[in-house]
């Protein structure tokens, strides 16, 4: 881009912000008005608003940078209720960006991918109407500045979300079922809407408690804008206006509520059953963009906003990452269902972004915004081929799909192995870099010479405990590719009535490697080369950390 093209973004970037989440929406409320518009149509328009999305993202990245200046690069500031001082505050800075464009990229994915492979109840334009409300409110969540707007934001996708799992989920019961004791999993609309009302009373919940903690502290300091607390926490070691206790109270609401969304254990158990039912795209969305708005939440709004607060309850919200991530890791090791292991590893993985946060170390805030993207990444392609592979062989038992899938399916069955292998940390792929800066943060958080770090003597044996599970997830991903994807294939188990299960065969077909090969293309890229990443979210993350150390009385 020439310098006057430049110049010419750079000035219309601020109202890039507010047609990024206008388009989407809009769209959504578009496609929902034309009833008469067919399957085929309602899917190729989605992809068409999700592609100028996209565009209007990278446009409004362009025109913010150079990230490496004070304050974000691109914002709106506008009076929205005057009433109530509520501002139309967007921004575009170093922590946004990376969540802006992989949101859009997932979006776009996940409406391409309905053109050619269509959810089983059918209804294609409801589903991508719902697909684009959870995109639109997503990238609001993650450019809003005012606390009463992030909050709105964060609401929108609940209900375009419950649609998604209630009416478009896959109601087959989960494959391999033999439990004595146990009650069976319900099957058919049932299930749907079991797992659809589990996630809106979880996250409804958590959004409450949050909404608690964001009025405490706007009552308390006269002011909902996030940038001005920042500031005033920056320029006063007694933070926004609020007193220590009073930090601590407004931080457990605020970091209880986020921490459903995160899912931090143990509030995590909405998520494996919303995962499973959900189809293909939604549970790309869920582990790829829902998943993030909490974690986000954490560090654009707990730990600015109320550092003495986060710092306080650091120690618990590293161990509770760490359970999870050793937890999740032990529950995938015995799963025999492919699409539920992978959504139990979303809480071992989202454990790391935990543990990274709570450092407040600059390496360890670097990691977790690292793993925050490389999970949307290597979760949404392994999602994406367990769709596929569920779908040929009617069942996501393990069993089931292997063994041989490298020899009977070799693209799906490559596909498989790089996304577990970027899963379980590779080096070399982007999965890797987010887990190791996450355990270093927690090491160097718990040295004498911590710095802003806040986890104490805790911090080291936790990095160990933290990389103890990195080796539990090689063990079980490593399963599942001795289960699945080596070994000589051979004729399916009979189930039910001893009649085998009809397995409609066929390799990834060119619209599905369409589909997951950026994907691909973004883990190894990532993974060769972090500093792409990491340069654009350093300078954010040493101003989050020069707040946090002029609130605790330290030296940045």
């Amino acid at each position: 881009m020439n310098a006057a093209g430049g110049s010419l973004v750079a000035a219309h970037a601020g109202w890039l912000l507010s047609a990024l989440l206008v388009v989407p929406l809009a769209g959504s409320l578009a496609l929902l008005a034309l009833r008469q518009v067919g399957a085929d149509l309602a899917a190729r328009i989605a992809t068409g608003i999700t592609l100028l999305t996209l565009a209007l993202a990278v446009a409004a990245g362009a025109g913010a940078a150079p990230y490496d200046r004070p304050g974000p690069g691109a914002q709106v500031d506008a009076v929205w209720i005057p009433a109530l001082g509520v501002h139309w505050h967007l921004a575009l800075d170093g922590l946004s960006l990376p969540l802006v464009l992989l949101t859009a990229l997932l979006g776009l994915l996940v409406c391409w991918h309905v053109v050619r492979v269509r959810p089983v109840p059918g209804r294609v334009r409801g589903l991508v109407a719902c697909f684009l409300a959870v995109e639109g409110g997503a990238i609001a969540t993650f450019l809003a500045r005012d606390l009463l707007l992030f909050f709105v934001a964060f609401e929108v996708v609940l209900i375009p979300m419950w649609f998604v799992v209630a009416f478009w989920g896959d109601d087959r019961q989960r494959s391999g079922y033999a439990s004595p004791v146990a009650a069976p999993p319900p099957i058919g609309e049932r299930a749907r809407r079991d797992a659809a009302n589990r996630f809106v009373l979880f996250t409804a919940l958590g959004s409450a408690v949050m909404l608690l903690g964001l009025l405490f502290v706007a009552l308390r300091t006269g002011t909902t804008d996030i940038d001005v607390l920042a500031a005033r926490a920056a320029g006063a070691g007694g933070g926004p206006g609020l007193s220590g206790t009073e930090q601590t109270v407004a931080a457990a609401l605020i970091v209880g509520g986020l921490a459903v969304k995160v899912p931090m254990f143990p509030l995590h158990t909405w998520l494996p059953p919303a995962h499973t039912i959900a189809p293909t795209g939604g549970s790309v969305l869920l582990a790829g963009v829902l998943l993030k708005m909490g974690s986000y939440g954490l560090v654009r709004v707990a730990v600015p906003v109320v550092p003495d607060g986060v710092r306080a309850l650091a120690p618990v919200l590293a161990a509770l990452g760490v359970v999870g991530i050793l937890w999740g890791g032990l529950a995938c090791y015995v799963e025999r269902d492919l699409k539920r292991l992978v959504a139990f590893s979303s809480v071992a993985h989202m454990g790391f972004v935990l543990l990274g946060i709570a450092s407040l170390t600059a390496v360890g805030l670097q990691g977790a915004l690292f793993a925050n993207v490389a999970h949307g990444l290597v979760t949404g392609l392994l999602f994406l081929v367990v769709g596929a592979l569920k779908d040929r062989h009617h069942s996501a038992d393990l069993t089931a799909i292997g063994p041989g899938l490298r020899d009977r399916l070799p693209r799906l069955g490559w596909l498989l192995a790089f996304g577990a292998l970027a899963a379980l940390g590779l080096p070399g792929l982007a999965g890797f870099w987010g887990e190791l800066l996450s355990i270093a943060g927690a090491w160097q958080s718990g040295s004498t010479a911590g710095g802003a770090g806040a986890l104490g003597a805790l911090g080291r044996p936790l990095a160990v405990l933290a990389a103890i599970g990195t080796a539990v997830a090689a063990t079980y991903m490593l399963r599942v590719l001795r289960l699945v994807w080596q070994g000589p294939a051979r004729a399916p188990t009979p189930v039910g009535d001893g009649v085998p299960p009809p397995v409609t065969m066929g390799d990834a077909t060119p619209h599905e490697l369409s589909v997951t090969g950026p994907l691909v293309l973004a883990t190894g890229v990532l993974g060769i080369l972090p500093w792409l990443l990491l340069d654009v979210t350093g300078p954010a993350v040493r101003s989050l950390l020069a707040v946090v150390a002029s609130a605790v009385g330290a030296a940045p």
